[in-house]
């Protein structure tokens, strides 16, 4: 279970949030453009420092404003995937989904090499460098990479926002498999509904930094669709 409580004032922007995402499945922050969400990704990763509030992950707290807790992002155990894969151009794929799976302790890791690599199909590409992969292809790499590092959550901000129909189609099964496969909750930032359809297990939906709405997807997608 992840608790987010946050208060941040960004320019003329403020983020004032509260909501719970459940410890199994996908989550979905869902809302236009400019309406937080990646604001909420950042802070939960340890990437901004909220004004004030709390981030409680699994009964740990990551941050409380009034306790004077913040813990460092490489401390917080989260997977972060952004929207371009982000992978060393130096390193083969192979080098590149180990990167962070040899930083970790092995009493603590959860998610082996293999499985990771069968279940995102990327065998036959794992002596390649990033620069003679495709689009989809460097970003199964990404997702295998943060899911390598054995994370409590997994973070993933519009990862599919640079990719045409067709390699969107290709990814989407794969991010719908790991949470059920590894049992890695997963918080997914989107904009598209088509995405959220496919995906979300739960919801929170957000406009001008606020909580509209939060609660399982299956109840809230009427409302959703009804919305201008």
């Amino acid at each position: 279970m992840l608790e987010v409580q946050v208060r941040r004032k960004q320019g003329n922007f403020t983020m004032d949030a509260a909501f719970s995402a459940e410890e199994s499945g996908i989550t979905a922050l869902f809302g236009p453009s400019g309406a937080g969400k990646t604001s909420i990704v950042n802070m939960v990763a340890g990437l901004t420092r909220p004004d004030e509030g709390r981030i409680v992950m699994n009964g740990r707290c990551l941050f409380d404003s009034a306790r004077g807790i913040n813990e460092p992002p490489e401390k917080r155990r989260v997977g972060y995937i952004f929207q371009d894969a982000r992978l060393f151009p130096h390193l083969s794929v192979r080098a590149n989904l180990a990167y962070g799976m040899r930083l970790l302790p092995k009493s603590e890791r959860y998610v082996d090499f293999e499985p990771v690599v069968q279940l995102l199909g990327i065998e036959q590409l794992l002596d390649r460098r990033p620069a003679r992969l495709s689009g989809g292809e460097k970003q199964r790499v990404a997702i295998g990479r943060a899911l390598l590092c054995s994370p409590s959550l997994l973070l993933m901000d519009e990862p599919l926002a640079s990719l045409d129909d067709s390699r969107k189609s290709e990814i989407l099964p794969f991010i719908r498999r790991l949470c059920v496969e590894f049992s890695t909750p997963i918080m997914y930032v989107s904009h598209i509904m088509e995405e959220i359809e496919r995906l979300a297990h739960h919801l929170v939906f957000l406009e001008n930094g606020r909580v509209v709405a939060s609660g399982r997807f299956d109840e809230l997608k009427t409302m959703l669709r009804g919305m201008p």
